[in-house]
């Protein structure tokens, strides 16, 4: 006589071997991201000419060279797969003076990069949202025969102002200068100057709304009028919460 397979409980088993697997999976992926991460207490094998107090490099870590020319303040959050750089390649010696500079408070969110061939300065409390591409290089297009790729690229600073927000997947060029408190919208590709206190969208970017002493936002906002944090939230949520908003 053939004792019939219990498909329910076969089922059953399989499904909690999983989850147990998952679970095992899980707990050891925050364990390595915890032990990966970078911070001036545990630099690992990355060498900065400063860390501050608080700044943390989620892991894992995008390309990052040049450390002995970048200075990254206190408070700093940079998410997963974010490029640092300073120098066109590792190895160069690039003089006395820092090329790459992070204010306080800076978030960096996952994927972005920051590349520094000359001076590029980030001011304090800069937010930047995910795929941020921050840039003081670009290639040259003088002879139209050679490919692009190989022509010799032109630097110039860039300057980003401190509580600026950069939007997701935007892009800054070189010899932007943005002043105080700029929103730039996601996508936006931004060079040149850019006022305090300017809303920049668009491909090239342009301002689309500007502050003015006398008469507000300029064209008026559409949403609500801006409400103050509330009660009780700490500097430590607020931080979390820019650790959410970085990881995207």
């Amino acid at each position: 006589m053939r004792v019939p397979k219990n498909s329910n409980a076969f089922s059953s088993l399989t499904a909690w071997r999983r989850r147990a697997t998952t679970a095992v999976i899980h707990r050891g992926w925050r364990r390595l991201q915890e032990a990966g991460a970078v911070t001036a207490e545990r630099p690992g094998g990355l060498r900065f000419r400063r860390i501050g107090t608080g700044t943390r490099l989620a892991f894992p870590q995008g390309t990052v060279f040049g450390e002995p020319w970048i200075e990254l303040g206190e408070h700093c959050i940079i998410a997963e797969q974010v490029t640092l750089t300073a120098g066109m390649m590792p190895g160069l010696d690039l003089g006395t003076d820092t090329v790459l500079t992070l204010g306080n408070g800076v978030v960096l969110g996952r994927g972005s990069h920051v590349i520094a061939d000359t001076r590029v300065t980030i001011g304090n409390d800069v937010y930047c949202g995910p795929y941020v591409y921050i840039t003081s290089t670009n290639h040259s297009y003088d002879d139209p025969e050679q490919p692009v790729g190989k022509q010799w690229p032109r630097t110039d600073p860039v300057e980003i102002g401190p509580g600026c927000w950069i939007g997701t997947g935007a892009v800054i060029l070189p010899g932007a200068r943005l002043g105080r408190n700029v929103v730039v919208a996601a996508g936006a590709v931004v060079r040149g100057e850019v006022p305090d206190h300017a809303v920049v969208a668009g491909a090239p970017a342009r301002i689309v709304r500007s502050w003015d002493e006398g008469k507000g936002w300029q064209p008026p906002l559409r949403t609500p009028a801006p409400v103050p944090i509330p009660a009780g939230i700490t500097p430590a949520q607020l931080q979390a919460l820019a650790e959410l908003e970085a990881e995207g």
